[in-house]
C-alpha cells in the first residue's frame, strides 16, 4: 500500500527522469568504469590517456548538473528539433559499436536530452557541464593532431640542448633527437607536451568557472594563454630533466619521472600552479577599468 501510495504522489515527468537516467546508467556504466581504469592505470590506449583530465572533470560536470536540478525544474517543457537529431546521431553512434563513435554518442545523447525536454534555456542552463563531458570524452584528436607537433618537438629539443649545454654537457642535436652521453633521446610527438596542454586548459576553465571569471573575456584570453605558456614551459623542464637522468645513466629516476608517479606528481605541481597565476589575473583585471567608448558626439 505505501509502494502504491508513493507511485501516485509521483508524476509522470519525475518517473520518466528516473526511467532515462536508469537507462544511461546501464548503458554507459560499462563505458565509464573502461575509461576510469584505464586513466588511473594506465592500461588505456595512448590517445585516449590524453583525456585523463576526465577524472577530475566528469565528476565536477556531474556536482554541476545536480546542483542545476532545481533550476532544471522550474523551466518550462519545450521540444527543441534538434534534441531529436541529436538523441538519433547519438542512438546510432552507440549501436554503431566503434569505439570513438560509441564514446562520442554519450554527449551526443545528453545533449539531445536537454533540448528535448528544455529547449534552448535547458541547453544554456547544463552548457558547461555538457561542455566538460564533450571534452572528457577520448577520441582520436590527439592522433590527428600528432603529426603537426614536429615544429613544437624540435623547438623544445633545442630547448633542451641549450639548457644542458649551459652546465657543461655536451648534447648534440638531430631534428627532435637529443644525443647525450652516449645515448639517444628522442622528443616523441607524445612527449611533445600536449597531454599536459590538454589537460591544462581544461583545468583552466574548470578554474575559471569556479571563480565566475568566465564572464570577462580578458581573463580568459590572458589566463588561458599563459596556461599554454606555462605547459610548455613545464614540458620543456621534464624533458631536460628526463634526458639528463638518461644521458647520466639515472635510470630509476628516468622510469620514475617518465612513467612513473613522479610524473603524476610534477603534473599535479604545474597544475597547482595555475591557482595563483588565476588569482593574479583576477586581481590586476578587477583594478584595470574597462575602457569606456566615448559618448561625445
Amino acid at each position: 500500500m505505501q509502494i502504491q501510495r508513493r507511485l501516485k504522489n509521483t508524476n509522470a515527468p519525475q518517473l520518466l527522469s528516473a526511467a532515462i537516467l536508469i537507462i544511461l546508467v546501464l548503458l554507459y556504466a560499462p563505458v565509464l568504469l573502461y575509461w576510469w581504469d584505464g586513466w588511473l592505470h594506465k592500461n588505456i590506449s595512448t590517445e585516449h590517456e590524453y583525456f585523463s583530465h576526465g577524472i577530475i572533470g566528469l565528476p565536477f560536470a556531474t556536482y554541476l548538473g545536480w546542483t542545476n536540478r532545481k533550476k532544471w525544474r522550474r523551466l518550462p517543457d519545450r521540444h527543441h528539433a534538434l534534441g531529436a537529431i541529436f538523441l538519433i546521431v547519438g542512438s546510432l553512434f552507440y549501436l554503431s559499436g566503434v569505439s570513438d563513435w560509441v564514446n562520442l554518442s554519450l554527449p551526443a545523447l545528453l545533449t539531445g536530452l536537454c533540448l528535448w525536454f528544455k529547449g534552448i534555456p535547458g541547453f544554456q542552463l547544463q552548457a558547461f557541464p555538457l561542455l566538460l563531458v564533450f571534452l572528457a570524452t577520448p577520441t582520436t584528436v590527439p592522433y590527428l593532431i600528432a603529426p603537426y607537433t614536429l615544429p613544437l618537438q624540435s623547438f623544445i629539443a633545442g630547448t633542451v640542448a641549450f639548457i644542458l649545454s649551459q652546465f657543461g654537457m655536451a648534447v648534440t642535436v638531430d631534428g627532435v633527437n637529443l644525443y647525450v652521453g652516449g645515448k639517444i633521446v628522442e622528443v616523441a610527438p607524445y612527449c611533445a607536451g600536449l597531454k599536459m596542454m590538454f589537460t591544462s586548459l581544461y583545468v583552466g576553465l574548470i578554474l575559471l568557472y569556479w571563480t565566475g571569471a568566465l564572464s570577462s573575456r580578458r581573463k580568459i584570453v590572458w589566463f588561458l594563454s599563459l596556461s599554454v605558456v606555462m605547459s610548455i614551459a613545464a614540458n620543456i623542464i621534464r624533458n631536460t630533466l628526463l634526458t639528463f637522468f638518461h644521458g647520466t645513466g639515472q635510470e630509476r629516476a628516468f622510469e620514475w619521472l617518465h612513467a612513473g608517479w613522479g610524473g603524476d606528481l610534477y603534473s599535479t605541481m604545474m597544475l597547482l600552479s595555475l591557482v595563483p597565476i588565476l588569482n593574479w589575473i583576477d586581481k590586476y583585471f578587477s583594478e584595470v577599468p574597462e575602457i569606456q567608448p566615448n559618448s561625445e558626439n
